[in-house]
């Protein structure tokens, strides 16, 4: 790919999450596996089964992410994080999303409350490829959707928000760090 596509490229996707903001081990799949790909058949779509995965596809890939790729589907960002980023994606374990209220997800994942959905999953990406010894104690980290979350070092773990990073996915177009929480943006 020249460096013009991969500028352009790049230029698609920030302008697909600003328009969009606007209104433990991972293992990969096969490409093969559409199970993340909407009909519209976008950069999600892209059979390729040699590449390092994209952060969808290693949320994809793991049995820990079923809720978390669900609502991706529902907030139609799959394509947007799989373009060429660079992403950083806070993951949520399925466990992570079983310790919010009762009712909450089912309701999240609703066709009205899509904007919600989406303000919420943008609360747990930045538009960087850090990896974990990149962050810093008391570092704020700036997230899609336009808040904030604080980096803590605590015991030799590090937390964003209240959320332990429990584990770090090198992808094609970032990282992808499991966390134990999800990350509520601030009202």
């Amino acid at each position: 790919m020249s460096t013009s596509s991969a500028r352009r490229w790049s230029l698609i996707a920030a302008t697909a999450w600003l328009c969009a903001a606007c209104g433990g081990t991972a293992e990969s799949t096969p490409a093969a596996d559409q199970s993340a790909t909407p009909a519209s058949g976008g950069q999600a779509a892209v059979d390729d089964t040699l590449s390092q995965p994209n952060v969808v596809r290693v949320a994809v890939g793991s049995k820990d992410h079923t809720t978390l790729v669900a609502a991706l589907k529902a907030a139609n960002l799959v394509d947007a994080l799989a373009n060429p980023g660079p992403f950083t994606v806070f993951a949520p374990v399925n466990a992570a999303f079983d310790k919010l209220p009762k009712g909450t997800v089912d309701d999240l994942l609703k066709p009205e409350n899509k904007s919600k959905l989406t303000a919420i999953l943008q609360h747990h990406v930045t538009t960087s490829a850090l990896d974990v010894d990149s962050f810093t104690d008391g570092q704020d980290l700036g997230m899609v959707a336009g808040g904030a979350e604080k980096i803590t070092k605590k015991d030799g773990a590090t937390y964003i928000g209240g959320a332990k990073i429990i584990a770090s996915v090198r992808a094609s177009n970032g990282w992808v760090h499991i966390i134990d929480a999800v990350l509520v943006p601030a009202k």
